[in-house]
């Protein structure tokens, strides 16, 4: 395949503004990574839960005229997956969910160059089980990335999940977490020695997002801060998501994805982890400046 799988949740996010108004987006956080890997030429696959309903079909169309393809069985009978988040007066968002978690028996991709997972899919049963299983059987071939987008309302307590959340830290190559996450998981902790105490657990690089105030990242040969690009935000949806799809794509661009480039990233300098970091800021920025998770296409970027 040369590309990249992403296995997690699709879903419809129904946002609520202050101001009381209602509108629909396609969303789910590992779906918002694989769009934005795709519009930013990546080829991608998919592989998720949908619904065969209106809300469905609106996911599937919307993820497939940007080049998404979903993964064989990804649709099956029942409702889609519902995201419902309120808006803040500054764009920030909260989230509630009515969804189902399971995962199809399926064939996969061949060997795809990099495997994507988080959030929800990684924890949620009965499909985070299967989630677990793909990443552990991708490593041999694929730089294998996660994100724990931590959802606390699904997810339970900080002290029942950390151990959960850190198996696939341990067995991922790219972590990529917000403040908030980190905030959430290791209470009494800083964030900046979560992350240390992550990276002892063999990812190559951690990344840490922290809004307004730009992006931490470590690796071996030393950490790493960027700023955020001043942009007009009109809220902040899917903002992570399009940083870690800009992570992953300025990774494939420094030719550091791949089980055959594994030592490589391990051994990635700070300069280079600099411009990766700088391109993922790029692309959240532009993201951030316009409403729900709508991530830029290559031709957008600066």
């Amino acid at each position: 395949m040369s590309g990249v799988l992403v296995v997690g949740e699709a879903l419809v996010d129904v946002v609520t503004r202050a101001d009381g108004s209602v509108t629909e987006h396609p969303g789910g956080s590992p779906a918002n990574v694989a769009l934005g890997l795709a519009r930013l030429g990546r080829p991608t696959h998919l592989l998720t839960h949908l619904g065969d309903d209106a809300r469905g079909e609106l996911v599937a169309r919307h993820l497939g005229a940007s080049g998404v393809r979903l993964v064989d069985g990804s649709v099956v009978p029942g409702p889609t997956s519902v995201a419902r988040a309120d808006l803040d007066a500054a764009g920030g968002a909260s989230y509630r969910f009515e969804l189902d978690w399971s995962l199809p028996v399926t064939p996969l991709p061949p060997e795809p160059l990099a495997v994507h997972t988080g959030s929800i899919a990684a924890v949620l049963q009965p499909g985070a089980a299967t989630v677990e299983r793909i990443v552990l059987g991708a490593r041999h071939h694929a730089t294998v990335s996660y994100d724990p987008n931590a959802r606390p309302d699904l997810m339970g307590s900080p002290a029942e999940v950390r151990s959960h959340v850190e198996g696939f830290v341990a067995a991922a190559d790219v972590v990529k977490l917000s403040e908030e996450d980190a905030e959430w998981l290791a209470p009494g902790t800083s964030p900046e020695h979560l992350m240390e105490q992550w990276l002892q657990l063999g990812p190559a690089v951690v990344v840490m997002t922290r809004g307004g105030s730009g992006a931490l990242a470590l690796c071996r040969s030393g950490d790493v801060k960027t700023a955020t690009p001043e942009v007009a935000v009109a809220d902040t949806v899917g903002a992570g998501d399009a940083f870690m799809s800009g992570l992953l794509d300025g990774l494939w661009s420094a030719d550091l994805l791949g089980g055959s480039r594994r030592q490589a990233l391990g051994e990635v300098d700070t300069a280079t982890l600099t411009r990766v970091l700088e391109h993922a800021a790029r692309v959240a920025a532009i993201t951030v400046s316009r409403p729900g998770a709508d991530p830029p296409t290559r031709d957008e970027l600066p």
